[in-house]
């Protein structure tokens, strides 16, 4: 009894997977947009307010920031839960898509990063 019990402990300690900074997904999608010649606020008006009226209907979303500067956007999107990311990244990509076919903002990107405390 007492060897089964040391064989499961070491196979145990082998299987055993641990990390001092472990992974943890974000629940951060974000979005940057370069509008170059444009005032903040030709672009919170012509970009970043039809980008959060596009939000506006997708699920899963907590928080909506934003933030304007001259010839460029950060919009950061708060998800309720980290394992809803990859839906809600989708989501918000044609939410942008809508918003670009119809705008004169050429560049933007949507990304979402797996934050690691390391």
């Amino acid at each position: 009894m007492m060897i089964a019990i040391i064989v499961a402990g070491i196979v145990g300690m082998t299987n055993l997977r641990s990390t001092f900074f472990p992974e943890v997904e974000s629940k951060i999608v974000s979005i940057q947009v370069v509008y170059p010649g444009a005032s903040p606020e030709e672009i919170e008006e012509g970009v970043v307010a039809k980008i959060e009226e596009n939000l506006q209907g997708v699920a899963d979303i907590d928080i909506v920031t934003s933030t304007s500067t001259e010839n460029a956007a950060s919009i950061k999107v708060y998800v309720l839960r980290a394992d809803k990311t990859d839906q809600v990244l989708q989501n918000v990509k044609n939410a942008v898509k809508i918003m670009s076919d119809t705008s004169k903002c050429h560049q933007h990107s949507v990304a979402y990063m797996k934050m690691s405390s390391k």
